[in-house]
């Protein structure tokens, strides 16, 4: 499930341990942004907010980061930009980070970075035209804005428990696709390109992926997919793969990304775990 992330997302930190369903998920992100990287010339990259719904907070544009872009994260937990602050360390990457409230403000100079992205973080936006508005102010080449698939159909069980006395923070309407694209638009921004991502052999359900491949393609096959059978105590991560230890890992991950590739749109609408838009002024 994704909403108890909002209380557990401490424990990604000590052993790095994502599960299978992240390490997919993270590596087709990675091809993603590594387009967007080279079709726009991106130097500079702002993610806020840069806390999503998956695993290890903050590391999304580690990827762009080797690839010489300079990055800002902006977190509304002084904590947890912390350990983000110390996870970048750990990979000898050095990342800009600052504290948001709200998102209301985006403390840079108009058009100051070439690139704006969150992943599934837009829950945490309270004013949805505010933080757009300043999105389109301080970013001058693309905006890239990824969001839970509204559409899918594991997408109520993610909201299972969810009300607005429980989680005051998290804010459901901030990742309508339509609202989004509406206030882009009055900001002077075109949607240029959307699709849905994410989108794997196994459902978005809160379940451990690891027991659903065994399920789906038999247990050896998944302990060869996931190295389970050779390191049984190996945290499945995409830190190692950031740090040169692990480079196959990419390789496996997409092993599982044939939905990915050959789906028809009208399958990954009820079955993928994202949607991403992307904008232009």
């Amino acid at each position: 499930m994704a909403i108890p992330i909002i209380n557990t997302w401490k424990c990604y930190y000590p052993t790095a341990h994502e599960g299978l369903g992240s390490s997919y998920e993270r590596i087709v992100l990675n091809k993603l942004l590594s387009k967007i990287y080279n079709e726009y010339d991106i130097h500079s990259a702002l993610e806020a907010p840069c806390f999503g719904f998956t695993g290890v907070s903050g590391i999304n544009l580690v990827a762009l980061a080797q690839a010489g872009c300079a990055v800002q994260l902006q977190d509304h937990d002084p904590s947890r930009l912390e350990l983000i602050r110390e996870t970048w360390l750990s990979l000898k990457l050095s990342v800009s980070t600052g504290f948001n409230r709200d998102y209301r403000h985006l403390d840079f100079p108009d058009k100051a970075l070439d690139f704006g992205f969150n992943f599934s973080a837009m829950w945490f936006v309270e004013d949805l035209p505010a933080f757009v508005a300043e999105l389109c102010r301080v970013i001058r080449s693309c905006i890239l804005i990824c969001v839970p698939n509204r559409d899918g159909i594991g997408f109520k069980g993610q909201l299972k428990g969810y009300s607005p006395d429980r989680y005051p923070d998290l804010h459901p309407a901030a990742i309508d696709p339509p609202s989004i694209i509406w206030l882009m638009r009055k900001q002077g921004w075109k949607l240029v390109a959307e699709d849905y991502i994410d989108c794997p052999p196994w459902p978005d359900i809160g379940m451990n992926k690891e027991d659903y491949v065994k399920q789906l393609f038999g247990k050896e096959e998944a302990a060869d997919l996931t190295e389970a059978r050779e390191l049984p105590q190996q945290p499945l991560s995409i830190l190692p793969y950031y740090r040169g230890e692990d480079p196959d890992f990419a390789r496996r991950m997409l092993r599982f990304g044939a939905l990915e590739l050959i789906a028809p749109r009208s399958f990954k609408r009820i079955w993928a775990h994202h949607r991403y838009l992307l904008f232009t002024p």
